[in-house]
């Protein structure tokens, strides 16, 4: 079985390089043997934030009108790549 890859497009102009990176980090240390990787796109559309698995976007800034919060981040992409995945303080009560 194939493990999913994870990819945040985010707008550079914006700045939002870091932020990307430290939710790239926090996903690779949470599902490290659940998934492939997670691939940091910068956007060529501005005000781009958009985080899919295998190219399904489970997160969209422009959407939400809002970034996600880690622990949000996470339970998106637990339930997507691993359902039955405790997150332990991570995970919803």
């Amino acid at each position: 079985m194939n493990k999913p890859l994870i990819t945040i497009e985010y707008c550079p102009k914006c700045g939002w390089m870091l932020r990307s990176a430290y939710m790239a980090q926090e996903l690779l240390t949470t599902f490290t043997d659940e998934i492939k990787g997670v691939t940091l796109i910068p956007s060529e559309t501005g005000g781009t934030f958009l985080v899919s698995v295998n190219q399904a976007i489970i997160f969209d800034r422009k959407q939400e009108q809002r970034f996600p919060e880690i622990k949000e981040l996470k339970q998106l992409v637990r339930d997507y790549v691993s359902p039955d995945k405790d997150l332990g303080h991570s995970d919803r009560k």
